[in-house]
């Protein structure tokens, strides 16, 4: 008899994407589940292997298959699960570590060097019938949360997690960088935490409208810059802007850059206050012209958040079943497994009335 398939769509090299006849997965030990894949998300990540083959240190050279932020029902559990059974709903949590680094041991376990990361290199992603996770990384699910709010506990992990980066407390004024899916729900958990004012900067007036009705207190158009302006100085004038619009002083308490663009990074800097906290979450050119004397005048501490901790899949599940981050208003389009290199076109083409695009799975 031959082994039953499940069809998997699977990226073979730069820009060279098919669907295939995959084994079904086996429990790799008692301690795992396999789930069928119900939802599942793209993430620019996805999008960028697919293009560029690579992000930082993953680097593509086997096929592998994509996607990551998934929900999914239980299938089959190992003998030693004990916190899932069979029909159970869940969102996975795409990355299980090692569990025994210095890394995992002090709770930063997304900073582990032997992460199995759904469809980083070399490993499988969740655009499959059926994925197999270890049972502890996965979550129960209120039965009035649906797949599509499950799948979408992933970037909310994210957004908590930069939030936790950034070590946001109650009424502090927050500026984030970015309207895409990261930046609006970086926007909404800073909110859910307390602060007292969150400001949206995007280059997108459709997009800063959108940020308007789902999270923040106000929106920032940035100007363009002149011709043979200096972009640092062009960067000091919008903080500056900034700054007075929304009467921060001296600036915020907490910046939150969410898109990885120069200009935004250069302009966080200048609009964050004396003492502030700046993270960098978005990725775009690998380095930039970075204003660090005034990082330094003004003792900014600068951290980079990648990823989750501990505590953040629990939170995030909290957050979306409670409803106070509201992550159906992000989902713009939906599409069919079959039609997965379509979705995954979409969202290359980044229009600005695109937030959130999900693939239903393998029936």
């Amino acid at each position: 008899m031959e082994t039953p398939h499940r069809i998997s769509f699977v990226l073979r090299a730069i820009k060279d994407v098919v669907f295939e006849d995959r084994p079904i997965p086996q429990l790799r030990n008692d301690h795992e589940v396999r789930v069928h894949v119900s939802q599942t998300g793209i993430c620019g990540s996805d999008v960028h292997y697919w293009q560029r083959g690579r992000i930082g240190d993953f680097v593509l050279n086997s096929p592998i298959i994509l996607g990551h932020e998934s929900s999914g029902v239980v299938v089959e559990t190992g003998s030693k699960v004990t916190n899932l059974k069979v029909g159970d709903r869940v969102a996975i949590e795409p990355g299980v570590p090692c569990r025994r680094c210095d890394y995992c041991r002090s709770g930063s376990y997304g900073l582990c060097n032997d992460t199995i990361f759904a469809a980083t290199p070399p490993w499988d992603g969740t655009l499959a019938k059926y994925y197999t996770v270890a049972s502890d990384y996965c979550y129960k699910i209120p039965d009035h949360m649906d797949m599509e709010e499950a799948a979408m506990v992933e970037p909310v992990s994210v957004a908590v997690q930069i939030c936790k980066v950034a070590d946001l407390r109650a009424n502090q004024t927050v500026v984030v960088f970015g309207a895409g899916p990261i930046g609006l729900l970086s926007q909404a958990v800073a909110k859910v935490s307390g602060a007292r004012k969150v400001i949206a900067v995007d280059i997108s007036a459709a997009r800063l409208e959108f940020a308007k009705g789902f999270a923040a207190d106000g929106t920032f158009l940035p100007p363009r810059a002149e011709e043979d302006v200096d972009p640092i100085a062009h960067s000091e004038k919008i903080a500056s802007l900034i700054k007075e619009q929304f009467e921060l002083g001296e600036g915020a308490d907490v910046v939150l850059e969410c898109t990885g663009a120069e200009p935004c990074i250069q302009a966080g800097i200048n609009v964050a206050r004396k003492g502030a906290t700046y993270v960098q979450a978005g990725m775009g050119k690998e380095n930039v012209v970075f204003p660090i004397t005034t990082a330094c005048i003004r003792a900014l501490t600068i951290k980079g958040s990648i990823r989750y901790s501990t505590g953040c899949y629990p939170n995030a599940v909290h957050l979306v079943a409670s409803g106070k981050v509201d992550v159906k208003k992000l989902i713009t389009n939906r599409f069919k497994f079959e039609e997965a290199e379509k979705a995954f076109e979409l969202v290359k083409a980044a229009q600005e009335g695109v937030f959130k695009v999900v693939i239903e799975g393998v029936q």
